[in-house]
């Protein structure tokens, strides 16, 4: 016999709770939470390649299994191939995007113009009084070029593209990395755990919480086609924008970056939006194109579907995201929701009670608790 069939089998009860001091668990939660706000922006990379490794590594341990090829060869070749799907949109999407840029640059003034003529225009109607749309021309020009001739703006702009790119390299380092030797980073990182308390982590906790987390992360991934759809349909379809199948890609791509990534979307349409057509009724149909897919993703879509995919409450996901972004920016935005997830699971195995969707069995709760008062 095994083991773990060779285990006494004492009744249920939370004897492992009362055994681990409040003192220690709000020491480690502040240590944690002040590392992370100090490291935010370093942690970056590191969670977006931790996150699309852990989305892609059922993908390569099915095919391992079915080649019987080890994991080594089989996670270059998804990683391989994740490269190419980003080489392929940058081929098809970055050359008109570099050409609608540069036709904004070169035609900056003519384009102000038109931009303030349909501003001054829509003003006019409110206001009921005429307004100079050669000044209002006049005044955005002069602002904009104050601003690009200050040298602080330029020392930022340039550190941001090269941090930008310093950081999309670190990604795919990080991201083969992870993708190679992800077991081996799990093994390490369980090390750290004391050795009685593994069976407990390793057992139960991850068990439970490994479909969770990934049910969730499949949930983002329907965001971004929803995005990538929604997108489509406004930019292209709509509002008649050029290279909409493009602006739609990259709408949903970066949808799985919070906050930095719609913001950065949203410039690049609006930029090609208003090169095309710099009407106010352009102007109002963008605006109410991107009122709409904000709404629909961060008010409705995006937290019924991550809510269920998680089996948390919609209002719940609103709070992770509005709570980690305020706190700790893009990474706490990203790892909210993951991280409710993760304190979720845990307390229902110490507490001997089901998560929801997931209904262990008499053995399996008698074993956890074994697994715990084994630990002490």
């Amino acid at each position: 016999m095994n083991e773990r069939a060779l285990r006494a089998r004492p009744q249920a009860d939370h004897e492992h709770v009362s055994r681990i001091s409040t003192g220690t668990i709000l020491f480690i939660i502040t240590a944690a939470a002040i590392t992370l706000y100090e490291l935010q922006l370093v942690l970056i990379p590191f969670v977006l390649a931790g996150v699309i490794s852990y989305i892609c590594a059922p993908a390569v341990t099915f095919v391992g299994a079915r080649t019987g090829l080890p994991r080594v060869p089989v996670a270059i070749f998804f990683f391989l191939i994740l490269v190419a799907l980003g080489a392929i949109i940058g081929f098809l999407g970055i050359p008109p995007l570099t050409r609608e840029v540069t036709h904004v640059a070169m035609h900056f003034q003519q384009t102000v113009n038109r931009l303030a003529e349909a501003i001054a225009g829509s003003a006019a109607d409110l206001l009921d009084q005429p307004v100079d749309a050669q000044q209002l021309a006049t005044e955005i020009g002069q602002t904009v070029r104050d601003w690009v001739g200050n040298a602080r703006a330029l020392s930022i702009a340039a550190t941001s593209v090269f941090v930008g790119g310093f950081g999309v390299v670190l990604t795919l380092v990080l991201l083969f990395f992870f993708m190679v030797t992800g077991p081996s980073i799990v093994r390490g990182l369980l090390w750290l755990v004391p050795p009685g308390e593994r069976p407990l982590i390793e057992d139960h906790i991850l068990r439970q919480l490994d479909p969770v987390l990934r049910r969730y992360f499949i949930g983002v991934v329907a965001v971004v086609c929803f995005a990538a759809a929604f997108a489509y349909a406004g930019l292209g379809l709509v509002l008649g924008i050029p290279h909409a199948i493009f602006l739609a890609l990259i709408t949903g791509i970066l949808e799985a970056i919070p906050i930095v990534g719609p913001a950065v979307a949203a410039v690049i349409a609006g930029l090609v939006a208003i090169q095309h057509n710099s009407g106010i009724g352009a102007i109002v149909g963008y605006a109410i194109y991107l009122t709409a897919l904000r709404l629909s993703i961060d008010q409705l879509f995006g937290p019924l579907v991550l809510g269920a995919a998680g089996r948390v409450h919609p209002a719940l996901v609103i709070f992770c995201f509005l709570a980690g972004g305020t706190l700790f920016g893009v990474v706490g935005v990203i790892t909210a929701v993951p991280i409710a997830l993760i304190i979720k699971t845990t307390l229902s195995v110490l507490y001997d009670e089901p998560v929801s969707g997931f209904a262990p069995s008499k053995n399996e709760r008698e074993e956890t608790n074994h697994a715990a008062k084994s630990s002490s």
